[in-house]
C-alpha cells in the first residue's frame, strides 16, 4: 500500500499510457498537416530567418516533416521515445520563443501562453520515460 492507495493495475497502467501516446502523437500530427496543407512552411520559415536562424525555410520543412514523420513512429510504437524526445525538443524551443514572452495562460488569464506547451512537452516525456529501452542486466553481464 502507498500513501495514495495501492498501485494501479500494470494492464490498466498501460492503457492509459496508449491512451497519451495516441493522443499526443495525433495532436502533434495535426498540427503538422495543417501547416503542410495550408502553405505555411514558408510563413514558418520567413519567420525563423527574421529570428537569425540560417536556413530557415530548410529548418521549417524540417519540423513540419517531423510533425508527420515522429507521430506516425509513435503511432506505430516504433522508435517512440527518439520520437516524443525530439518533439519535446522542438515544443521547448517553440516555447521559449513564441509562449514564455506572451505569459504562462494560452487564454482567460492571457492569450498565446506556454500553459499547453508545458502540458505537451511532459507528456511527451513522460512517455519518453515509459518506452525507453530497457538494457537487460542478463544479456549485459554475458550470461
Amino acid at each position: 500500500m502507498t500513501l495514495f492507495g495501492p498501485p494501479a493495475p500494470v494492464a490498466r497502467a498501460g492503457r492509459v499510457l496508449d491512451i497519451l501516446r495516441i493522443t499526443v502523437a495525433i495532436l502533434i500530427l495535426i498540427h503538422g498537416v495543417y501547416r503542410l496543407a495550408a502553405g505555411l512552411v514558408e510563413p514558418f520559415g520567413t519567420w525563423l530567418d527574421s529570428l537569425g536562424f540560417p536556413y530557415g525555410y530548410g529548418w521549417a520543412m524540417a519540423v513540419t516533416l517531423y510533425e508527420l514523420v515522429g507521430p506516425a513512429l509513435m503511432l506505430a510504437r516504433r522508435w517512440t521515445s527518439v520520437a516524443a524526445l525530439g518533439h519535446a525538443a522542438i515544443l521547448t524551443l517553440g516555447m521559449v520563443l513564441v509562449h514564455l514572452p506572451a505569459g504562462w495562460f494560452v487564454v482567460g488569464g492571457g492569450r498565446n501562453g506556454m500553459e499547453y506547451s508545458v502540458i505537451l512537452i511532459v507528456s511527451l516525456l513522460a512517455i519518453v520515460w515509459a518506452y525507453w529501452p530497457v538494457r537487460d542486466e542478463g544479456t549485459a553481464s554475458g550470461t
